[in-house]
């Protein structure tokens, strides 16, 4: 009986082993071209010195509204990358709490003549005005990121990476507006898309356009659209609202309309209108109102239930990624890469989940 366990317990040895063996068996040491991945990990010897040969690299990334909260995340993301890859990291915006591509642009300006700056990373909200500055900085071999806001006509588009939602994402936001008003049981009235085209910010008029055309389909396959007059405008980018009185022009939208039922706002400036104006009007519960953004005022908003949802940009990333893009292309050589955030539906019942990395 001795002998028989003294076998057994060799056996189960020899079986661990076995398996330890196997386990370990697909583990790669080298690449096949014959080089240590360690090695081939380290940093290029002359990163630290690339452009402005000061010993490290400095990248300034300027937004054109710092004065809202939205790109605060966005800064945060890029100081994460910045301390990942030992860069310094400059945080530069206009100072306005509303859109201000006109300050972004001086800025920019000023930034792109700094001999100690070795990489750009900027939003471009006005389509066609940063062709100057994407000039002025490839002469002086300074590579450029953009980020958030898209231009598909800036210079040498294809040559820059961007980081930023796709204008797309507002559909998620208009298919939950139709799925609010069905879960509501909601049978008519009207929905409202109000936006300013006089902002010149084309991402959000082709949100507006996005959020209106999922609205449309979700009605019309639910077979409710005759019930229903869904309204952005003549060219579908917004009802015309002052953006410098926003509260009080979509509070005048819904007197004037007497059954507004939804609502969609695509941006920073209208989002906090919108649910001013639910509350001021006493809708608060009783429409579907979604916006963009989750910024303080759309997460206080969301927690009172003036607004039904809003859609998040994931906007850490929108800092993070064009920091490590720049690097890579300094470092690596990798060609500029796109990355789309996508989008983040929050409600009441998600908002608490909200910022606790300061990630949204």
């Amino acid at each position: 009986m001795r002998r028989i366990l003294l076998l057994a317990a060799s056996t189960a040895a020899v079986s661990l082993g076995v398996s330890y063996a196997f386990a370990q068996s697909g583990s790669v040491e080298k690449a096949v071209g014959g080089y240590g991945f360690e090695e081939a990990a380290k940093e290029a010897a002359g990163t630290k010195d690339f452009h402005s040969a000061d010993g490290h690299l400095t990248f300034a990334i300027v937004t054109h509204t710092a004065g809202n909260g939205f790109f605060d995340p966005v800064y945060v993301g890029a100081t994460v990358a910045g301390n990942l890859i030992g860069a310094k990291i400059l945080l530069l915006g206009s100072e306005s709490p509303t859109d201000d591509p006109a300050r972004e642009i001086e800025i920019l300006n000023q930034i792109v003549q700094d001999p100690t700056i070795d990489g750009l990373i900027m939003t471009t909200p006005q389509a066609g005005a940063y062709n100057d500055i994407v000039k002025t900085a490839e002469a002086k071999g300074i590579p450029v990121a953009t980020t958030n806001s898209f231009d598909g006509t800036i210079l040498n588009r294809n040559s820059l990476s961007h980081t930023g939602q796709d204008a797309s994402a507002a559909a998620i936001a208009g298919e939950a507006l139709v799925k609010c008003l069905a879960d509501k049981g909601i049978e008519k009235g009207s929905i409202v898309l109000p936006s300013s085209t006089a902002m010149g910010n084309i991402e959000v008029n082709n949100r507006v356009t996005s959020a209106f055309n999922a609205i449309v389909k979700g009605l019309k396959d639910a077979g409710k659209l005759e019930n229903f007059k869904v309204d952005a405008g003549p060219e579908n980018t917004g009802i015309d609202t002052n953006p410098n009185d926003p509260v009080n022009g979509i509070v005048t939208l819904f007197e004037s309309r007497g059954d507004v039922v939804g609502a969609f706002a695509g941006n920073n400036v209208f989002t906090p209108a919108l649910a001013k104006a639910v509350a001021q009007t006493g809708k608060t519960g009783k429409i579907c109102a979604y916006g963009f953004d989750l910024g303080p005022a759309q997460q206080d908003a969301l927690k009172s239930g003036d607004l039904t949802g809003a859609l998040g940009q994931q906007p850490f990333l929108q800092g993070f990624w064009p920091v490590m893009q720049l690097y890579l292309q300094i470092d690596r050589g990798i060609a500029a890469a796109n990355l789309d955030t996508r989008a983040q539906l929050v409600t009441q019942e998600t908002v608490g989940d909200v910022g606790k990395r300061f990630e949204n």
